[in-house]
């Protein structure tokens, strides 16, 4: 159908390689632990939608940009890394630590459903490394002689979005409900959001010396 072979294999694969640590499923979790499962839910649907910029532009054949030019590839890389970086650097070390302190039951509130989303959007969608994965990975599951590759390279990225926005809210619940069970003291929460801010760091610094190869 549409050109597309192999598609309980594509449909496999796609649930595993989710299962994949990385910043997303990091951001949906310290999301739902600190704000509750609807706002872990609102960041699955930003990491999502930010798919939905590299499938897209894929099918348009502008991610093949990336992939054979090393300035393009460069700039897009490092604005997503920045971004990484500057996520992780907030979480390090927040604006007004005194302020924190005295709203710290009150940061559920603070931070909007709409900057969560954002975040998760713009942590996609400024990855480069995710353009690449799409360019290799779908192709593998159309014909030759599709008809339309880039409606199957669609048909097969909603498929796979799709797919990936079930695990995401799943992990969403899962987390808030466990946060919830395990009650943890600000102490630990405030450990836990360091341990956060330096994987983004991380990821960040990742990202930045990730080379197309």
């Amino acid at each position: 159908m549409f050109g597309i072979h192999d598609l309980a294999l594509f449909i496999i694969s796609g649930f595993l390689l989710n299962l994949t640590p990385g910043p997303d499923s990091i951001l949906i979790m310290s999301r739902s632990a600190s704000n509750g499962w609807r706002a872990g839910s609102v960041a699955a649907f930003g990491v999502c939608t930010g798919c939905y910029v590299h499938v897209f532009a894929a099918a348009l054949g502008l991610s093949a940009i990336l992939a054979s030019s090393a300035t393009a590839f460069a700039i897009v890389k490092l604005i997503g890394a920045a971004y990484l970086v500057y996520m992780g650097l907030s979480a390090l070390f927040p604006r007004s630590k005194a302020k924190a302190e005295q709203s710290s039951n009150k940061r559920k509130i603070q931070l909007s459903h709409k900057s969560i989303f954002i975040q998760g959007f713009l942590s996609n969608a400024l990855n480069p490394k995710v353009a690449l994965f799409f360019l290799a990975f779908v192709p593998q599951f159309i014909d030759h002689n599709a008809p339309n590759k880039a409606f199957a390279f669609l048909a097969l990225g909603s498929i796979f979005i799709f797919n990936s926005l079930i695990y995401c809210n799943l992990l969403a619940v899962f987390t808030a409900f466990a946060s919830s069970r395990l009650k943890v003291s600000q102490s630990i929460s405030n450990l836990l959001n360091k341990t956060i801010g330096a994987l983004f760091v991380s990821f960040g610094l990742k990202l930045a010396f990730m080379t197309r190869s």
